[in-house]
């Protein structure tokens, strides 16, 4: 039955680049929300008169929720179909931005930007792993087109929005773009759908270099098997460690811009003059998103981890002369492009390696749970608006957020692989609702961090180390991810399961 299933044609499975492009054209739409944010930061400090780090919190939740409840979505989607989540994925984007534009008050924004999130955070998951299933011959190509779609697909609305936020207010653009992206995602979402249990292209495993046809598991790991290997768990930590600098930019763009006096300076472009930071918005967006795709294909022919140790230096070399060249208009511009050149291929390039090394299967599952990288790396960004600045900071939702994770780390793989302790299943249990509770809690605290309520106090002032310094922490981080890229990750063999009896029934019977 398998084999019959396998070698159906396109034609009667459907068109695979169709679906694609549906998921690339959903992700446009919700681009947005990340990638428009910084436009809406000044404006909304000024009319709620709070200071920056607690409106930063708004991104903050908006990543986590965009990203730590993937997995989860992504079990949805194996259940009931593609379609039907990334629809009701739109209602609740566009309601999140028709909140934004209503809401007067930090809670009210919270809440509402929390709403956006969970459906941004469908339509990502959805879209990369449908990609990941449907082109197991070109995965690093499809991820990064689809990220790109993510990357770039604010490049063209960052000018309008920020035309309507001066001339309407910031509610303005929120209420009408929140209406527009969400039908958008809404019409995409009729032509997704994911392929046949076992249909595989007749291309599989006949393109592609020998370096990565070598990392490409036939047998599919559940995403249980696949948090027991410590490839797991060094790819998650060089994701955070990436995307960290990254979203620190994507979030502070528009304050750093303000700080060093750069934002309203025309740079002239071809016959345009356009204010440096309107042409760092959409320079940055259509670089992020190119450089995806192109990424995705280059790691597709030299290696996964080789294309992680070249991207990520060259980050690590684009901070350094932003820091060094930000009071330049025309600099601002190229350094921050060239910073989003080489951040934005982490979407790109751990999707594609996440499902080299643990099959396609349980693809979208799987990478939601390491998409949840970007939601830790998320935590940092209103620490990093306190130390630009030297501000007092509130750390206790921040805390427990990483003790919630470091538990589950210890039970779901510290435990089991390192410590060779044989959890029962009601100590499993018992640690992961409560990992699961401080983590809830946290993100509750997180809403209500300007009220005095929790089990312990935790607000500090932080040392003002400026934009320099910032950036600086991040130069760091990505040449530690390079590093463990070339010397820990390619060394390492393509992971195998614990034993055999741990395959689930009849879960890669038809690869075997």
């Amino acid at each position: 039955m398998a084999t019959s299933t396998a070698t159906l044609s396109e034609e009667r499975v459907g068109n695979r680049w169709i679906i694609l492009s549906a998921g690339i054209v959903a992700m446009i739409a919700v681009a947005n929300y990340q990638y428009g944010w910084t436009l809406f930061v000044p404006p909304l400090q000024k009319h709620l008169n709070v200071d920056q780090a607690l409106i930063q919190v708004t991104f903050t939740i908006f990543v986590l929720l965009e990203t730590w409840l993937v997995p989860f979505e992504g079990w949805l989607v194996d259940k009931f179909g593609p379609r039907l989540l990334v629809m009701i994925a739109g209602v609740l984007a566009g309601l999140g931005w028709l909140g934004s534009g209503k809401a007067e008050t930090l809670s009210a924004l919270y809440l509402s930007y929390a709403v956006a999130g969970i459906g941004a955070g469908i339509v990502y998951g959805t879209a990369v792993g449908t990609a990941l299933k449907w082109f197991p011959d070109h995965r690093g190509l499809a991820a990064g087109l689809t990220a790109a779609g993510f990357g770039a697909g604010s490049a063209f609305t960052v000018s309008p929005i920020a035309k309507i936020i001066a001339s309407q207010g910031y509610q303005a653009a929120f209420i009408k773009w929140g209406i527009i992206q969400g039908v958008v995602v809404i019409i995409a979402a009729l032509f997704l759908k994911s392929p046949p249990q076992d249909w595989l292209p007749k291309t599989w495993r006949s393109k592609g270099s020998e370096v990565v046809k070598s990392r490409q598991m036939a047998v599919s790991f559940t995403s249980g098997e696949m948090a027991a290997t410590p490839h797991f768990w060094l790819m998650y930590f060089m994701m955070a460690l990436v995307a960290t600098g990254g979203l620190m930019a994507v979030a502070q763009l528009s304050p750093m811009a303000i700080s060093y006096g750069v934002a309203k300076i025309p740079v002239k472009f071809l016959w345009m003059s356009i204010p440096a930071l309107t042409f760092a918005l959409s320079a940055d967006r259509l670089v992020n998103g190119f450089c995806r795709p192109m990424w995705g294909w280059i790691s597709d022919h030299i290696g996964r981890e080789n294309t992680m140790g070249l991207a990520f230096g060259l980050e690590a070399i684009a901070k350094v002369g932003l820091i060094m060249l930000a009071a330049r208009p025309l600099a601002f511009v190229v350094m921050t492009a060239f910073t989003f050149f080489g951040w934005g291929e982490i979407f790109s390039l751990f999707p594609a390696l996440c499902g080299d090394f643990f099959g396609r299967k349980h693809a979208t599952e799987n990478y939601g749970f390491l998409y949840t990288a970007k939601g830790t790396a998320s935590v940092f960004i209103p620490i990093g608006s306190a130390l630009a600045a030297g501000k007092a900071f509130d750390f206790r939702a921040d805390i427990l957020l990483l003790i919630g994770g470091a538990i589950m780390f210890f039970v779901v793989f510290l435990a089991p692989t390192v410590m060779k302790l044989d959890l029962s299943k009601a100590t499993k249990s018992l640690l992961s609702t409560i990992s699961i509770a401080i983590v809830v809690f946290a993100l509750v605290l997180t809403v209500v961090r300007n009220v005095s309520t929790g089990p312990f106090h935790a607000r500090w002032t932080v040392p003002n180390i400026g934009w320099s310094g910032v950036f600086g922490i991040s130069i760091v981080f990505d040449l530690v991810a390079a590093g463990l890229a070339l010397f820990a990750l390619k060394r390492m063999k393509a992971p195998v399961k614990a034993s055999e009896t741990q395959i689930t029934a009849g879960a890669s019977a038809p690869a075997a």
